[in-house]
């Protein structure tokens, strides 16, 4: 092993205790990768490459982060803002929760099998989260509208609350910031990258779920002989009831991607569309949803302001995020932790496939760590194609496990914001729905290294 990868990996255990300790996420992967591309300067190793150089090392390092935000802005992270104040928007409009109730109306059928009505919430979650993509948000929804109804029907309160995690667990779908980055790694368009590899292997891992959960959460309620009696818990003081057709406002974003794709050919002339104009059309077409509902001109204009919060809200969260993950992807790889990987895993006998596993089990197990599927992603997914390229295979084929893996990851993890939010309207601790989604997810994942094994 090289001296540069001992460091860095030193580097990563140190990242992982500080963000499992609770440090801030965007300030530990900040100033570790800084620290790195320090090292690595100190050493005479490759420094990250710099468009505009200032002609001194050590302004450079500055350099950087600033061409890293300044490059974020322009394309990912605007798109990322985009999402996050159309989210927001729709959310305040009641809307998300009209789509909810539309949704889960079916689930009252199953009365008499409780259990399985739990499980039947995993796929209709799955597809909410394409439209809905902020995990903390649906599941927060879930259990405002769903969770009640879950333990109304029956359903304990620990096998409803792990069933709604459940369907965060994967982040697919072109509203997704882990698809947006995944897609910008591979150089491929959001919806390509969606309809070509993560639409394959969805439906079998969310069948896979559905399965463990049915029989793992029928295991530990017969075990505790749970006997619940649960009072529905309503926020109808804080959240705004919306006409069912506002439902349509959430999806409104990938209906336009899908009939403006390159999929169909609806119309005589060309039209692309990004995700970025998408969010923005759907947002306009909101406002004018919103401006029939209300017909008070000087109130819609005031209730733009939430989409311009929204934005500020993900670029405080997310894009800051993502800039400071390339800055210490970038640390790793100034260090020469991909070389030093490839030639290790080389030596240990790994091939492509064996570098794969290996890194969707330490994108899962970062994820773990760190409460966040997008800090881990962000973090290692731009590593992918110069690992992938050192051993000839397709980045896709890298990516894919990495960011099934990465959301997995999140899950089962005790520090992530959305099991805390649902463990504590659940009146349970995260550590209970931990042990409840650790079979099913573990299925999940053995699944998913075998089908890229194969």
């Amino acid at each position: 092993m090289t001296p540069g990868l001992i460091i860095s990996l030193v580097f990563v255990v140190l990242v992982a205790r500080m963000l499992l300790k609770g440090f801030n996420a965007q300030a530990t992967l900040l100033v570790s990768g800084l620290l790195m591309f320090v090292i690595a300067w100190i050493l005479g190793l490759d420094f990250p490459e710099i468009k505009e150089p200032t002609g001194s090392k050590g302004f450079d390092l500055f350099r950087y982060l600033s061409e890293s935000f300044a490059g974020t802005n322009a394309s990912v992270g605007l798109m990322i803002m985009a999402i996050g104040g159309f989210v927001a928007y729709v959310d305040e409009l009641g809307a998300s929760r009209a789509l909810v109730h539309a949704a889960m109306r079916p689930l009252s059928l199953f009365r008499k099998h409780p259990h399985l009505t739990a499980v039947l919430v995993i796929p209709l979650g799955q597809l909410l989260f394409i439209c809905i993509p902020s995990a903390a948000g649906l599941a927060l929804l879930l259990m405002v509208t769903v969770f009640p109804i879950l333990t109304g029907l029956g359903v304990s309160r620990l096998s409803a609350a792990s069933v709604i995690t459940a369907t965060t667990a994967f982040g697919v779908g072109p509203a997704s910031a882990i698809t947006a980055s995944a897609a910008s790694i591979t150089d491929m368009d959001l919806l390509s990258y969606f309809i070509q590899y993560q639409l394959p292997v969805i439906g079998p891992l969310n069948a896979i779920l559905m399965v463990a959960y049915l029989f793992t959460n029928r295991y530990f309620d017969r075990k505790r002989e749970e006997e619940e009696v649960v009072e529905e818990e309503k926020d109808e003081k804080t959240k705004r009831k919306a006409p069912g057709i506002f439902a349509l406002l959430p999806v409104f974003p990938l209906i336009l991607l899908l009939v403006f794709s390159d999929l169909w050919h609806i119309f005589p002339a060309e039209i692309h569309l990004d995700t970025t104009t998408a969010m923005f059309i759907s947002f306009f077409v909101a406002v004018i949803f919103e401006g029939i509902r209300v017909r008070d001109f000087r109130a819609l204009m005031k209730g733009i302001n939430v989409f311009w919060t929204g934005m500020a809200s993900f670029f405080k969260t997310i894009v800051t995020l993502v800039v400071a993950a390339d800055v210490f992807a970038q640390g790793l790889i100034s260090l020469g932790f991909i070389d030093g990987l490839v030639d290790s895993s080389t030596h240990l006998g790994f091939g492509p496939i064996g570098i794969g596993i290996v890194m969707s089990l330490l994108i899962f197990l970062a994820s773990m760590l760190m409460g966040s599927g997008n800090a881990s992603f962000f973090a290692f997914g731009p590593l992918a194609p110069g690992i992938s390229s050192g051993f000839g295979v397709a980045t896709t084929k890298l990516v894919l496990p990495m960011n099934m893996a990465a959301s997995m990851g999140r899950t089962v993890s005790p520090v992530a914001g959305v099991l805390i939010a649902v463990a504590d309207i659940a009146k349970v601790t995260t550590f209970d729905i931990v042990k409840r989604n650790l079979i099913p997810i573990g299925s999940a994942l053995v699944y998913l290294i075998l089908y890229y094994a194969l």
